[in-house]
């Protein structure tokens, strides 16, 4: 037989195999157009979308574990790179331990109005198991929440680094993650006081950012600059970092990672109007960043006469920080202006660091912090449902609970057993000391 006889007798089993469909079959299909045209899908379709969204967003949110490896390894002395890479794997396995072992039922079980859930491990359904009544896969969810915890941590590491011990950081990432972040979270994502006044923060520019950003203030000032970095008259020496094309690409991947971190905090894409949030979150969040990047590249310009390529990475991750309390209800140019301040925050707010001596090595806190409270302090231009007096109370609590607590564990490590390396390791590098292994061993 020809090949093209083939075919004809190929098309024509398919043809009786099709006709001998049950009737059920067709109108099950009709069925399935019609759900389709009216934009109202099946409640199993919608629990697919829900789930699918939260592992997308969750694996990217993953994936700025890698940015935040990749910007703080670039950002510190080649002598110091393999102790940050140590330190960012390290606090992202330690947080996903710690959230499942009491974190997401202290954020989100039985918080009901308070002020923090119940202790304890979290329990998934079996195999099997999982019947969708939340709209969603339970585990998806508690995957991308995790995945927040984690970032948290991350945020402490840069500001802290060539000066710290490895485990008493861990030990306080054990404490941040699992008790510290989500007791301030439950505040408001678990349905906490925050929450019942009003205080809104869409996927955490003071829940996330500022709460590491106010752990690392906490953990800088108990720990000290870094040898050499103020002298005594006042100026400031450079310690430049070893890596800076790892630096760009780490902040790109943090730049991905943030459709997921904005994007899949929307909580649902079930239906055609919650891709369209979605879509818009997006284009917000991709905005925003680029003002931050581009107001600071003109201002540096103009104050410096130079554009000094990290300060225009910060600038762009702040302007990501500052949209991340409210990416829907902003129009284009309020994302703009709202990303554009951002990068002026860190125009204005690393030189004070540097007259205030207080040594932030990647530029954290100016980042997470400062550009966190922006972000959510200016919620209600856009979003009436709010109010400037209730997102004020909700930065003010938040920040005063996380720095004191982050403050008086600091000090307790500090009195106990020591968090800062000796003089002479300090020189050395830490990862020739704290990690035995040298990033760049051909050129030390």
């Amino acid at each position: 037989m020809s090949s093209k006889l083939k075919y004809i007798a190929g098309f024509a089993a398919l043809a009786a195999a099709t006709a001998a469909f049950p009737a059920f079959a067709q109108e099950e299909a009709a069925e399935a157009v019609v759900e389709v045209a009216s934009g109202a899908p099946a409640a199993d379709t919608v629990v697919i979308f829900n789930t699918l969204l939260f592992l997308i967003g969750g694996f990217l949110v993953m994936w700025m574990a890698a940015g935040f490896a990749m910007l703080e390894m670039g950002l510190v002395r080649k002598k110091n790179a393999s102790m940050q890479g140590l330190k960012n794997i390290a606090l992202y396995a330690v947080g996903g331990i710690m959230f499942w072992f009491t974190g997401y039922n202290l954020m989100y079980t039985g918080v009901d109005g308070g002020f923090m859930g119940s202790f304890g491990p979290y329990v998934f359904p079996g195999p099997g198991m999982d019947d969708g009544a939340a709209g969603y896969s339970v585990a998806s969810d508690w995957f991308f929440q995790m995945v927040f915890c984690a970032t948290t941590a991350s945020i402490v590491s840069g500001t802290v680094a060539e000066r710290i011990k490895f485990w008493p950081f861990i030990i306080f990432t054990v404490i941040l993650t699992g008790i510290l972040y989500p007791i301030t979270g439950s505040w408001q994502w678990g349905g906490g006081w925050l929450s019942e006044m009003g205080f809104s923060d869409f996927a955490g520019s003071t829940l996330v950012h500022s709460v590491g950003g106010w752990a690392a203030l906490a953990g800088a000032l108990v720990l000290g600059a870094r040898t050499g970095k103020y002298a005594a008259d006042g100026s400031v020496h450079p310690m430049p970092g070893s890596n800076i094309p790892l630096a760009v690409l780490g902040t790109f991947i943090l730049w991905l990672g943030w459709f997921g971190f904005n994007g899949a905090s929307q909580l649902a894409i079930g239906s055609i109007a919650d891709a369209g949030d979605v879509s818009k979150i997006f284009v917000n969040t991709n905005l925003a960043a680029a003002a931050g990047a581009v107001v600071t590249m003109i201002l540096l310009q103009i104050v410096y006469k130079k554009v000094d390529v990290t300060m225009v990475l910060n600038g762009a991750l702040a302007g990501l920080v500052s949209i991340t309390a409210e990416p829907l209800t902003p129009s284009v140019p309020a994302a703009l202006f709202i990303g554009g301040i951002g990068g002026v925050i860190v125009i204005v707010v690393v030189p004070l660091l540097d007259k205030l001596k207080i040594d932030d090595v990647v530029g954290a806190i100016p980042v997470h912090l400062v550009a966190g409270i922006w972000g959510t302090f200016i919620v209600p231009l856009t979003n009436d449902g709010t109010s400037f007096g209730t997102q004020i109370v909700g930065i003010v609590a938040i920040g005063a609970f996380t720095f004191i607590v982050s403050f008086v564990i600091w000090f307790i490590l500090k009195a106990i057993m020591g968090i800062r390396v000796s003089p002479e390791e300090e020189e050395m590098g830490l990862d020739k000391s704290e990690v035995g292994v040298e990033a760049y061993p051909e050129f030390m």
